[in-house]
């Protein structure tokens, strides 16, 4: 099997900062898209025992994560709190991920030219194997988003789609979760 095709054993799903001031100032119809991939990220997550790391951009002032995002973590997410622009700069987070003993990394969330671009470099460069969904991240300005997915991809991150993760996850449309996870497509 090629080695950078997702698999749920050594997949880890990360969801950047979809908090509800950032998300509010997202072009609407991008917000509402991100919010409903990264949903089905989430439920497959969950149905496939996929590990789910959750970041919060200093919550103080940005809001708690959107509802319908919370709603949707498996009981055994990690939320973790930050204020530098990477994930890595989140206490304790590398520490989490590097015990979790998984090399292929899900990005999706906020901001794509910010938040995400600085975690997938530092991800990239500590040797993980970095999948960036370009349907479940957003910037405000769609050219913002557009440039760091293209330097992303010039780095080395795979940039892909949420149906992409959701049927590589999958394998084979034998799997026992074949026709839940392939009702989360809209």
């Amino acid at each position: 099997m090629h080695p950078n095709i997702l698999s749920a054993e050594n997949s880890l799903l990360i969801v950047v900062d979809m908090q509800t001031k950032l998300t509010a100032v997202m072009p609407e119809a991008e917000a509402k898209l991100m919010t409903a991939n990264t949903e089905s990220l989430l439920e497959a997550a969950k149905k496939l025992n996929i590990p789910v790391l959750l970041t919060e951009q200093y919550p103080k002032g940005l809001g708690a994560t959107e509802t319908a995002i919370a709603d949707q973590l498996p009981e055994t997410a990690q939320v973790f709190e930050k204020t530098g622009f990477s994930c890595c700069a989140a206490d304790g987070f590398c520490d989490v991920l590097e015990s979790a003993a998984r090399k292929q990394i899900i990005l999706a969330g906020v901001e794509a030219h910010v938040c995400v671009l600085q975690t997938a470099l530092e991800l990239l460069y500590e040797g993980y194997l970095v999948y960036v969904v370009e349907d479940a991240v957003c910037s405000r300005k769609a050219e913002h988003k557009f440039y760091a997915l293209q330097r992303l991809q010039q780095q080395g991150a795979a940039i892909t789609n949420y149906e992409s993760v959701l049927f590589e996850w999958l394998r084979d449309a034998k799997h026992v979760e074949f026709k839940s996870i392939s009702a989360l497509l809209h």
